[in-house]
């Protein structure tokens, strides 16, 4: 169950907050497989989280913060 929790917290490839305005109202898939929808409603949000920190730039990809844990399905 960890698995599945922190690969919802992943999606392939590299998205820049730039980038959100083309998923405005769209679904992302994360690395397990479930669906994230994306909108863009006094701040950005994926699912019900919140995005309070956007392109942190890691080694292995970019981080964007949020304000909770998912909890897809």
């Amino acid at each position: 169950a960890l698995t599945v929790t922190l690969l919802d917290h992943v999606v392939d490839g590299k998205v820049m907050a730039a980038d959100v305005v083309e998923l405005d109202g769209k679904a992302v898939e994360t690395l397990a497989g479930s669906s994230a929808l994306i909108q863009i409603d006094d701040g950005v949000y994926v699912g019900d989280a919140l995005v309070i920190i956007t392109d942190i730039e890691a080694s292995n990809g970019v981080i964007h913060v949020i304000d909770s844990v998912l909890l897809l399905q």
